[in-house]
Order: structure tokens, then C-alpha cells, then sequence
């Protein structure tokens, strides 16, 4: 039957996809109070890898009620800061393996015997990168009008270099929405992140 095996296929690729993504550890700090939505303004952005990531809390702080304005009106001024690191993920694996085994058998009537094995496997498929993607991102909520922090979270992950999940874009949106999922949060706890 050919559809039950196409949907199959389907379904297994699609686990793929989502196990691709790497989960994502969050940690967030506040007074233990509810934080009442408001205006904000977003510090000024330097480099257009960092506005991708602002872009990012900013959707994610719309969603939750808090409305952009301009920054000497602004009830909240919100400060993001990016971290991005590449890093040695460990040691190459060589390219091909060769395998060898052996046994001896005896007693009974037929005698002895002796038995010889070998493989060689060589690997399909992309090449493993051997770097990964550190990222994080950390925000800081604070009152314009007396200077208090409010509020503040990281998020972190960590990809295969060569993996759609170590992108900006990508990257981006799965920090931010981690990072203000359930907000404000248990503060002072790490929690993980599918």
C-alpha cells in the first residue's frame, strides 16, 4: 500500500524536524508580584544580528499586553543583550570504522572449530560538524521612572553549527518565546524548554 507508507514517511520526518531543535534553559528574576503590562521602549540596537533578537522580545512582550512607545513616554524601558559563541563540540569521529571478531568452539563430536569476522562501515549522509552555536539572549525590564528592575531573564541553547536551529531567525524566536513563556515565571529557578 502506498499512501500508509508515504504517511508514515511524513511522520517520521517531522519527528526529525522537531527533534533538530534543541531545548532551551531559561532563568528569571522579579519580585515575586505581578507585573502590570504598560508602554515600553527598547534600548537602541547596535548591529543588525542584535535588532533580529530585539525584533524577537519585542513580538513576544506585544503578546503579552505591553504596547510600543516612545522612549521619554515609555512606562518600561527593556534592554536586551546578545551573546553568541561558537564552540568546539568535541572531537571528530573518523570517517570510516573497521570492526574484527573471533571464536573458538570445541568439545562434542564434530571437533573444534574456529570462526573469523570482519566489517568496515563507512558513514551516509551529511558530515557531523564537529562546532556548535552558543546562544543567549538576556533581558532586563526596568521602571523609567524610578530605575528599578522589574523584571530580567536569560535564555540559552546550543546547536550544531550547520543546524537550521543555530540561524538568527530561528535562534531568535525560540529564545524569546521560551524566555517569556508563563511570564513572569518561578523567579530564581532554571527551567528547560522544549
Amino acid at each position: 500500500m502506498r499512501i500508509p507508507s508515504m504517511i508514515l514517511v511524513s511522520t517520521l520526518a517531522l519527528g526529525g524536524c522537531a527533534a533538530s531543535i534543541p531545548p532551551v534553559q531559561v532563568t528569571r528574576f522579579h519580585l515575586d508580584g505581578a507585573i502590570a503590562p504598560g508602554t515600553i521602549a527598547l534600548s537602541p540596537a547596535i548591529g543588525l544580528e542584535r535588532q533580529t533578537y530585539e525584533a524577537a522580545v519585542t513580538r513576544e512582550l506585544n503578546r503579552l499586553g505591553f504596547a510600543n512607545a516612545d522612549s521619554p513616554s515609555a512606562r518600561y524601558v527593556v534592554a536586551v543583550d546578545l551573546q553568541r559563541d561558537v564552540r568546539d563540540a568535541g572531537p571528530r569521529r573518523s570517517p570510516f570504522s573497521i570492526g574484527l571478531g573471533g571464536g573458538v568452539g570445541g568439545g562434542g563430536y564434530s571437533g573444534g572449530g574456529v570462526g573469523v569476522g570482519g566489517g568496515v562501515s563507512f558513514p551516509i549522509g551529511k558530515k557531523r560538524s564537529s562546532e556548535s552555536v552558543f546562544t543567549r539572549i538576556s533581558v532586563r525590564i526596568s521602571d523609567r521612572a524610578n530605575g528599578t528592575t522589574v523584571w530580567e531573564g536569560r535564555a540559552d541553547t546550543q546547536a550544531s553549527s550547520n543546524a537550521p536551529a543555530s540561524q538568527p531567525g530561528l535562534a531568535a524566536d525560540k529564545l524569546a518565546a521560551a524566555l517569556f513563556r508563563d511570564f513572569p515565571g518561578v523567579t530564581g529557578r532554571t527551567v528547560t524548554v522544549q
